[in-house]
């Protein structure tokens, strides 16, 4: 009896972690805390089910991972995706497949699982509540992107649309967009674009617009023509991609602490592993094994370790996709069958 008496003191001395934004880092880390037995407050500005600007394409992410997070079985249904092809302006120069199975899933599906998930543990959720970054003990932030001056536009709906491969790559003069199948037979169409604020278009006819205004036009024109799934089409703007600016003391994680350009199908994927990566220090502070300068530091530095060269590739790839010479080289290479491609891949995983 004195036994559980004790354990019951302990288990109330935990010391309780609010994480500020409910997305996909925000909502596995928080499962996996609660997996733990500690107590967990998750604030979220929006409401759930929701649409976001997202590539809804996971590659990367480990088996293992998904695991430790106790969100593995939320993907049983999710799209294998496997074949993929690149076309620049129209013009299809590759054609592949991926060295290991990428899932799709929307986030209006992905993010209402975790959310059950979340409360069905018992955790405490707040919608609709917009917090302040804040540097203080036990205070997670993983709201997404600091708004800021930037130079790109992000936009996205789902569509019913033939595709030619399990993922489609577009890139154009103006940046580039994916496509990639989620659930119902809906197609996720993702774009980053450079933004042209003299594109003569507004609301959901800005994604085909910025893609004709890129060279996409056969793209432009069908997605035009599609059915759109109601209510899908999200846009975001004011932000850079790449590390985010740092907050002195505010802890980070997920898109808050950096951004992997797009077109590598690696953001969702990061998400999840930032979210592993913050775990177990996390954990440890809670049960007042550590202190929070200690954790903090501990995580930052995780995150730094494990993201900074996939950022480096993929900041540099990046460019490269809006340099139209060097997207004629990457062209050539690929039509003699030596564009390294697979090489290529790992170095943003």
């Amino acid at each position: 009896m004195a036994r559980r008496a004790a354990h019951g003191s302990l288990a109330r001395l935990k010391r309780p972690i609010t994480i500020a934004g409910g997305g996909l880092a925000g909502l596995s880390l928080a499962i996996a805390l609660r997996r733990r037995g500690l107590h967990v407050t998750v604030l979220e500005a929006g409401h759930y089910p929701r649409h976001r600007v997202c590539g809804e394409f996971i590659s990367g992410v480990s088996e293992e991972t998904l695991r430790a997070l106790g969100i593995a079985d939320l993907f049983d249904d999710a799209h294998h995706h496997v074949s993929l092809a690149w076309h620049d302006r129209g013009r299809c120069f590759l054609t592949d497949k991926l060295p290991a199975p990428a899932l799709g899933i929307s986030r209006f599906a992905l993010d209402e699982r975790l959310r059950e998930r979340f409360t069905g543990r018992g955790g405490e959720l707040h919608t609709g509540t917009r917090a302040r970054p804040e540097a203080a003990d036990g205070f997670v932030w993983a709201a997404g992107r600091r708004p800021r001056p930037g130079r790109w536009i992000g936009l996205k709906a789902h569509v019913r649309i033939t595709t030619t491969a399990d993922l489609e790559m577009h890139s154009g003069s103006n940046g580039y967009a994916g496509l990639a199948g989620v659930e119902d037979g809906w197609t996720n169409v993702c774009g980053l674009f450079l933004l042209d604020r003299e594109i003569p278009a507004k609301g959901a006819d800005l994604l085909p617009a910025y893609l004709e205004a890129g060279g996409s036009t056969r793209l432009a024109a069908a997605i035009r023509a599609a059915e759109w799934r109601e209510g899908s089409f999200s846009s975001v703007a004011g932000f850079e991609l790449g590390p985010q600016p740092a907050v002195p003391g505010l802890l980070c994680v997920g898109d808050a602490e950096s951004m992997i350009p797009p077109f590598t199908g690696n953001g969702m994927s990061m998400a999840f592993q930032a979210a592993e990566r913050a775990l177990d220090p996390l954990a440890a502070w809670s049960e007042g094994r550590q202190s929070w300068q200690e954790t903090r530091v501990l995580i930052q530095d995780r995150l730094r370790k494990g993201f900074r060269r996939r950022l480096m590739a993929a900041a540099l790839l990046h460019r490269a996709l809006l340099h139209s010479g060097i997207r004629a080289a990457f062209g050539s290479l690929a039509e003699t069958g030596i564009l390294p491609f697979r090489p290529l891949l790992p170095l943003v995983r």
